[in-house]
């Protein structure tokens, strides 16, 4: 109702210029959609809409987005996922996923990055779930760590686009052309907006050889980070003896390029592909870090068998 309300205010100038109505006509409109408006409010209260407490909207492979849907699989939590397509969120609507809705009463909320979702997943659900949610206590040094993580999932975007762009087909899987819980409208405009697409992903993201060589760097000295604590001896990444929200995170963000078994939790199986389908040099990349940090990638294998069911 509240689309179809939408659609007459934007259709209202030109209905008065195609008709030529007189400025009492143009005023008597505006009053009907102002009643309107006001009559789908007080249909909230009295009806209020049905629908789950919490609501996750997605894009099926994203990193950021496995990163809080493997918390919230971790937590027990009963939530719906909406996934969209590609990057229509941020083109059409200015904002990213992983975008969080919560339902309390009449009131819906909205919590947008990762990080913001995990703080309310830690205060909302301590208290009531305790040892269960202790993986999300916000220690300073699990935060320091989460912005490493975070900004080691920014330069994988960039390394992403940089191989992935100029094939078409290859994204538009990964945007989820393919994936039938994407609306099926969605999936027809990403075809056809694709260039259109393209230029702002390279602009956005700054796609450039010299920008892909800064980016991977930064993703392999993270790595080493990682390989050099393993080798040490620790069995997670902050040396304690269960992993918490720093492991899930940068197993996720791992994930997408690593792509183990139960990437997603079974949300993301419509927009994987094989590695012999990556462009060659992307597919180079993912060997050549297989062989040089092999403890990281046994140990985010082993993450995936063992804490994401």
């Amino acid at each position: 109702m509240r689309l179809i309300h939408a659609l007459f205010l934007l259709a209202l100038p030109i209905v008065v210029a195609c008709y030529g109505l007189s400025v009492l006509s143009a005023v008597l409109l505006v009053l009907l959609a102002l009643v309107w408006r006001w009559c789908i409010t007080l249909a909230g209260i009295l009806a209020p809409g049905k629908g789950p407490e919490l609501e996750l909207e997605t894009i099926s492979a994203s990193h950021f987005v496995e990163k809080v849907r493997w918390c919230m699989d971790r937590l027990g939590l009963e939530y719906r996922e909406r996934p969209c397509a590609g990057v229509f969120g941020v083109v059409f609507k200015g904002r990213t996923v992983p975008l969080l809705k919560v339902r309390t009463g009449l009131v819906v909320s909205e919590i947008g990055e990762s990080p913001a979702i995990l703080r309310y997943l830690w205060g909302r659900y301590y208290a009531e779930l305790g040892e269960t949610a202790a993986f999300l206590e916000p220690t300073v040094e699990r935060l320091e760590w989460e912005q490493s993580i975070d900004a080691y999932g920014r330069m994988l975007q960039v390394w992403v686009y940089y191989h992935m762009l100029d094939e078409r087909k290859l994204t538009l899987h990964a945007w989820g052309v393919n994936n039938p819980k994407i609306p099926l409208w969605q999936r027809w405009l990403l075809v056809v907006i694709y260039p259109l697409l393209a230029v702002f992903i390279r602009r956005a993201f700054r796609i450039s050889d010299k920008h892909y060589q800064k980016a991977t760097a930064k993703i392999e000295a993270i790595l080493q980070d990682v390989e050099t604590r393993l080798e040490a001896g620790s069995q997670t990444i902050l040396g304690g003896d269960n992993p918490d929200f720093v492991d899930f995170a940068f197993s996720a963000m791992t994930g997408l390029w690593l792509q183990p078994v139960g990437y997603g939790g079974g949300k993301a199986d419509a927009v994987m592909m094989a590695r012999d389908q990556l462009p060659e040099a992307m597919r180079a990349d993912v060997e050549g870090w297989i062989a040089k940090f092999p403890m990281t990638e046994r140990y985010v294998q082993r993450l995936y068998r063992e804490q994401r069911s």
